[in-house]
């Protein structure tokens, strides 16, 4: 399965793979930064801890459907 999705990395144009590292960084950036934002203690923004959840929550969805837009443009 991983050669499978390797094979496919090695025939996309450099443009695409490019735009693909920059995509996974992104969910990875988008994640983290919901996890940080639901768990810090001292956090900069004054703000409720339930509007903290909620956008950490909401950070980390968009995360994920940046990921399964990666994965299904992959595919081609």
């Amino acid at each position: 399965m991983l050669d499978k999705i390797y094979r496919n990395i090695q025939k996309k144009s450099l443009k695409e793979r490019f735009l693909l590292v920059i995509g996974i960084l992104f969910f990875v950036l988008y994640f983290v930064l919901g996890l940080f934002i639901i768990f810090m203690k001292t956090f900069p923004i004054v703000m409720p801890m339930n509007y903290r959840i909620a956008f950490g929550l909401l950070l980390i969805v968009y995360a994920f459907i940046r990921f399964v837009r990666i994965i299904k443009d992959n595919k081609d």
